[in-house]
């Protein structure tokens, strides 16, 4: 490949402008990957941590608002966990509120939770770690987000209008929201109270007990859930932990927001490169020409210019995807929801690098086919 690394020596001001371009798109692409992780978990990161397969939910609900609009009967998780695929299946509430937090010194300040109702006694009730589990009526459990804002275990938090005091018992210790909103697990039995809109000394109206948001699923090991056949039976519309993101508020808008500029940025990318390899294979025609009527071979023509491009996009990826690591480990520390993780990165890093080889490819395949005689004017 002396060809090849003689032209990215000698025309190093060239091949570095279109370097920088390739760096520029990996840093748009590193924010990119880091704001699409941190919308998901900032949108669901609370159903990802629930060790669930499945959510049956009211027969006929809408699937992109699910959790909002869902009410069964809790005696459904009976119908469900009779199956031979499941393993287990109980009650689970979800609700946003809004509420006031009241630390120990006093200090008031407002706050939104979702409050996932899990029956203390389930496959539901979060492990801890740091407090105490459920137990008490009044007891949550947070997501370690919501200390991370200046609460601490002990302190207490009144839901607006209702007026019902929560007292926080304990962390989950990671990261747990639902809709860009804090998660707080509470007895079930809580959260049908406040699903029904009574306050401590409100009476509950007839049947808010038996009620819940759906009825979570675990599949029995090696098992797949017949949903269809379960809801045909227990009268439900299931869909399975991944299917049920969609109905987190506002997850499909942004994550299909963010792939489509992703799709777009992955497009431009092969397109600039390509067209860069185009112009400068047809700048350095009649050397290709000679090096052809020398002996040398289609094959050899294009392994040297695809070694060229090969450097090119290893190099300016790595320096720019170094770059956009160390930008966007600051925007870690920042309210935005951002997250670098390492496979969607290293897979981001990886397609960049090969839409970009097959736009050099697609550009110079018929360049170096090129008659020699022809190329050096021998037409004239």
């Amino acid at each position: 490949m002396f060809l090849a690394w003689r032209e990215l020596i000698f025309a190093r001001a060239r091949f570095g402008l279109m370097g920088g371009v390739v760096a520029l798109i990996a840093i748009l692409v590193v924010l990119l990957s880091g704001l699409s992780s941190g919308l998901v978990n900032d949108g669901v990161s609370g159903l990802q941590r629930l060790p669930v397969n499945a959510f049956a939910f009211a027969e006929g609900t809408r699937t992109d608002s699910a959790f909002s609009r869902s009410i069964v009967n809790v005696n459904q998780a009976e119908a469900w966990k009779g199956r031979d695929d499941v393993a287990d299946a109980t009650p689970f509430g979800n609700v946003l509120v809004h509420a006031k937090a009241t630390t120990a010194a006093g200090a008031e300040m407002p706050i939104d939770l979702a409050l996932f109702g899990v029956d203390p006694g389930s496959f539901l009730a979060p492990a801890v770690s740091d407090g105490t589990g459920l137990g008490d009526p009044d007891g949550i459990v947070v997501s370690q987000t919501i200390l991370d804002e200046g609460l601490a275990i002990g302190d207490t938090v009144v839901i607006d209008r209702l007026e019902t005091r929560l007292k926080i018992v304990g962390t989950t210790g990671d990261q747990r929201t639902f809709g860009h909103v804090d998660v707080a697990y509470l007895p079930l039995r809580s959260w049908q109270q406040v699903h029904a809109g009574a306050g401590p000394d409100d009476e509950v109206r007839e049947g808010a007990y038996e009620e819940a948001t759906a009825i979570a699923l675990r599949a029995r090991d090696g098992n797949r859930i017949d949903l269809s056949g379960g809801d045909a039976v227990v009268g439900t519309t299931s869909m399975t932990l991944e299917e049920s993101f969609g109905a987190s508020p506002g997850y499909t808008a942004e994550t299909a927001t963010l792939t489509l500029i992703q799709v777009f940025l992955y497009a431009i990318s092969a397109l600039v490169v390509g067209t860069f390899f185009t112009v400068w294979t047809i700048q350095r025609k009649h050397e290709l020409a000679v090096v052809r009527a020398m002996g040398a071979s289609t094959g050899y023509l294009m392994r040297d210019t695809m070694t060229q491009a090969a450097v090119i996009l290893t190099v300016s990826t790595a320096l720019g995807f170094l770059m956009g690591v160390g930008g966007g480990a600051l925007l870690t520390t920042t309210p935005m929801p951002f997250a670098l993780e390492t496979a969607p990165l290293v897979f981001a890093a990886l397609l960049l690098i090969g839409l970009g080889l097959a736009g050099a490819a697609a550009a110079v395949g018929r360049i170096v086919r090129v008659d020699p005689l022809e190329a050096l004017g021998g037409q004239r």
